[in-house]
């Protein structure tokens, strides 16, 4: 009984949400890019509620609207309810999300590009038990132990779908004081003296120094590395530190290059072969937690730039 007399009482919602909307934009037009419709669809629901209230609910001019008193009464609660309602359901949905999952990625991924992230996603989701497995070894989803993983390669893969992508580019990088030493030489460091960083691997997807010179050209003979680590985040710090040249993935260096203590060397680059993506094991359980996980990690690999080419 109470609810056929609320549906009596109260216009059709999705009116009252284009109200909402063509309030707050003071345009039927911005208000149907918001809700995902027509400039139409959104004039015919204002027109319907006006047939329905009784009462015109905008000035209409030749290029504005403009909300009448009224309108603004009703907007004003509505806008008050409709907050009250995304707040409830945001509350909802992160007490919900109570479950574990685990996470995979390499040592440099996790160092330098999930971790200082993810203090968000734990601060938007605080019930929620994310455990991130680090190894520079790959990841087999199969195992069962890992129910989402930030993996290079090439795709498709057997134990996962892939429900994201990232391009990505290695160009030198150095401290910036190295590269003041070098002075103009610098963008074509390898004319002169040089002092090289690397990162050995057993990973065959993983670039060497020489894969580096090849790929972009440079024949002349290549001085060995000096110094040699066996973790990429290690690399970067020698870099940092001004001990000579490391090969940057533009994904996990921006930071660096953005806080300065970093910088790139010329606009020479190596487009890599592979990506990065977000893969979810084919043995998964669906849950809130992770649905919420992938959702916001995809959002947030999208939100990167395209890789910094020149």
């Amino acid at each position: 009984m109470v609810e056929k007399s609320f549906k009596r009482s109260v216009p059709s919602l999705n009116a009252l949400v284009a109200l909402d909307a063509a309030v707050r934009h003071k345009s039927f037009t911005l208000a149907g890019i918001e809700l995902g419709v027509t400039q139409t669809a959104v004039s015919r629901q204002i027109m319907a509620l006006e047939a329905d209230l009784g009462a015109s609910l905008f000035h209409r001019r030749h290029r504005s609207i403009e909300p009448t008193s009224e309108c603004m009464r009703l907007a004003t609660a509505l806008n008050r309810h409709f907050g009250g309602i995304a707040d409830c359901v945001a509350d909802f949905r992160a007490a919900a999300a109570d479950g574990a999952i685990t996470v995979g990625a390499t040592s440099a991924f996790s160092q330098l590009w999930l971790l200082p992230r993810l203090v968000q996603f734990r601060r938007d989701h605080p019930n929620a038990k994310i455990r991130v497995k680090t190894t520079d070894e790959t990841i087999n989803l199969d195992n069962g132990d890992v129910d989402l993983a930030i993996r290079y390669g090439k795709a498709p893969f057997g134990d996962g779908s892939v429900m994201a992508s990232h391009n990505d580019i290695l160009y030198p990088v150095c401290s910036p004081d190295h590269a003041a030493a070098m002075g103009e030489r610098g963008p074509h460091f390898w004319d002169g003296d040089y002092d090289l960083i690397s990162t050995e691997s057993d990973e065959k997807s993983w670039y060497t120094w020489q894969d580096w010179f090849t790929a972009v050209g440079v024949r002349r003979k290549i001085l060995p590395p000096a110094l040699a680590f066996n973790h990429f985040t290690a690399t970067l710090y020698a870099a940092r530190a001004g001990q000579g040249i490391a090969l940057g993935w533009d994904l996990l260096v921006r930071t660096f290059l953005d806080d300065g203590t970093l910088v790139r060397l010329g606009d020479v680059y190596l487009l890599a072969e592979g990506q990065f993506h977000i893969v979810v094991s084919n043995r998964a359980k669906k849950t809130l937690v992770l649905d919420l996980f992938v959702d916001w990690l995809t959002a947030e690999l999208g939100a990167v730039e395209s890789p910094r080419i020149g």
